[in-house]
C-alpha cells in the first residue's frame, strides 16, 4: 500500500546458512532487517539497507541492546525470526558422554537464545497488539538425532516455547509458530555433507532424494512472515523432504 511504512523483522544468526537465505528472502519482500550473528560483519552484508550487528543471543545485556539499536533505527519489530543455533562439538553426543560446557553451550544458544530474543521483543509487541515470533527448531525436537542428545533435546525445547508463546499471546494479537528442518546443507552441517558416503545415506533416507538447500527453508519462514497464514498460530511446520515419514 503505498505511503505505508516497511515492515521491520530481525533475524538471528542472519549470516550465513539458513538465516542468510531467510534474510535474501525476506529482504525480496520489501522487510528492513536487523540482523543479529556473532559475525558482525557477515551481519551488516546480511542487513542489506537495515542494520547488521554482532550479538550472542545468549548474553541478556547484547541482546537487548541490539534490539534497542534496531528500534531507534529502523522502527518497531513486527517478525522476531528466532534462528541462531548451534548442533554443538562432535563431543556433544550421547548424554552421558557430552560435556558439560557443552551441554550449556547448545542450550545457551538454542533456548536461552529463543527466551531472551522472544522476551525482547514480546515487550514491544503487546502494547501493539501485533506482531510475529518464528522459531527454527527442527524434527529433532519431535524424533531425536541419533548421539545428538543436547541438539534434539534443546530444538524440543524450542518447539514447546513456540507453541507457549502462541497460547499465552494469542489474546494480545501475536502469533507465535516454529519451522522445523530436517537436514539442510549449511556451515554446521559441512563436515557430514562433505563425507561421500555419508550424505549418500542422508539421501537415501529422505524420500525426496535430497538435504535441503537454505532457501527451502528460508522459503517456509518467508510464508509465515508474509501474514498470509494469519490464522495459523503454535504450529511446527515441518520442512524435511519427506524425512519423518520414514
Amino acid at each position: 500500500m503505498a505511503g505505508q511504512a516497511p515492515r521491520v523483522a530481525v533475524v538471528t544468526g542472519g549470516g550465513s546458512g539458513i538465516g542468510r537465505a531467510t534474510c535474501e528472502r525476506l529482504r525480496s519482500e520489501g522487510f528492513r532487517l536487523g540482523v543479529f550473528d556473532l559475525d558482525a560483519g557477515s551481519a551488516s552484508e546480511a542487513a542489506g539497507d537495515g542494520l547488521g550487528l554482532g550479538v550472542d543471543v545468549a548474553v541478556e545485556g547484547e541482546v537487548t541492546a541490539a534490539f534497542s539499536a534496531v528500534e531507534e533505527a529502523l522502527g518497531p519489530v513486527d517478525v522476531l525470526v528466532n534462528n541462531a543455533g548451534i548442533t554443538g562439538s562432535l563431543e556433544a553426543t550421547r548424554l552421558h558422554e557430552t560435556p558439560v560446557e557443552q551441554w550449556d553451550r547448545v542450550m545457551d544458544v538454542n533456548i536461552r537464545g529463543v527466551y531472551l530474543c522472544s522476551r525482547v521483543a514480546l515487550a514491544s509487541m503487546v502494547p501493539r497488539r501485533s506482531g510475529h515470533i518464528i522459531t527454527v527448531a527442527s524434527v529433532a525436537g519431535m524424533d531425536p538425532f541419533p548421539a545428538r542428545s543436547a541438539y534434539s533435546v534443546s530444538k524440543a525445547a524450542a518447539l514447546l516455547a513456540a507453541r507457549s508463546i502462541a497460547l499465552d499471546y494469542a489474546g494480545d494479537g501475536i502469533r507465535s509458530n516454529a519451522v522445523c528442518p530436517g537436514m539442510a546443507e549449511t556451515p554446521m552441517t559441512k563436515w557430514r555433507l562433505d563425507q561421500p558416503d555419508l550424505r549418500a545415506a542422508i539421501e537415501t533416507s529422505i524420500p525426496v532424494g535430497r538435504v535441503a538447500q537454505p532457501e527451502d527453508i528460508a522459503e517456509a519462514i518467508a510464508l509465515l512472515a508474509s501474514g498470509r497464514l494469519s490464522y495459523m498460530t503454535g504450529h511446527g511446520l515441518v520442512v524435511d523432504g519427506g524425512w519423518s515419514l520414514r
